[in-house]
């Protein structure tokens, strides 16, 4: 069995915001680092492999979310499990609002989220969306380091006492355009509205969540450093964007 499994939750079909740019910069910084991976693509009736490391769900329309809705809440006691030993869950956008309790689209349809994060969400009856670039402050398990990314979500999220944001937006709207928080973190599980893809130009989240995945599966959470260069200058142009 390779080190880190990484699956792809509906791959092909949350598929809006480039995440499977997110899934490459989590494998490639393994590998880069000489961990084995493999990344399963699991789409509606498909088994989740044993013994996952990792697992994202991508963003996509209110359309695409009911589509998988009944294929992904049939999967939450695996996914349970599957935190419960350790594995890191991780939701953008439209996969961030069904990690929650519960989202009501825009007309009115309320989904049923799998409950893994205290969030529920309520879409914007009106059509305005919260658009534009961010830059946010985030704490994830005793890591700090700064975010940036593009937000583009119609949903208001608030977040119960059992969660707490993954970052404080200095720019930018976040959950709700109210409190300032973006994303939510709960145990392993993590949430958050920035995409196209996030995790290429924001290589602290990317390896903070690669060391908690590595240190259930392998016990190894002390990540060898690497050549960010190219990383930080896509970082440091995403910061430097007025929008």
């Amino acid at each position: 069995m390779p080190d880190l499994i990484i699956v792809h939750l509906y791959a092909d079909l949350l598929r809006t915001y480039g995440d499977r740019g997110n899934v490459l910069a989590l494998a490639r910084r393994a590998e880069w680092r000489r961990f084995s991976v493999r990344v399963d693509e699991v789409s509606v009736g498909q088994p989740l492999p044993r013994g996952p490391g990792l697992i994202l769900i991508g963003g996509g329309t209110d359309r695409v979310q009911g589509a998988i809705s009944t294929d992904l809440l049939a999967r939450r006691s695996q996914l349970l499990e599957a935190t419960r030993a350790g594995a890191v869950l991780v939701g953008i956008c439209g996969g961030y609002q069904l990690l929650g309790r519960r989202y009501v689209t825009a007309d009115g349809t309320p989904l049923e989220g799998l409950g893994l994060l205290d969030i529920e969400t309520t879409g914007s009856s009106g059509g305005h969306r919260i658009i534009g670039r961010v830059r946010a402050r985030a704490s994830l398990w005793g890591r700090g380091f700064e975010l940036v990314g593009f937000e583009n979500h119609g949903g208001r999220t608030s977040l119960g006492p059992d969660a707490l944001p993954l970052a404080r937006v200095r720019k930018g709207r976040g959950n709700n355009g109210v409190d300032r928080g973006e994303g939510a973190v709960q145990g392993s599980v993590v949430g958050t509205y920035l995409h196209g893809p996030v995790l290429p130009s924001n290589p602290r989240l990317a390896d903070s969540l690669l060391g908690r995945a590595l240190a259930a599966r392998i016990g190894e959470s002390r990540l060898e450093g690497l050549d960010d260069e190219l990383e930080d200058r896509a970082h440091a142009d995403a910061r430097s964007l007025r929008r």
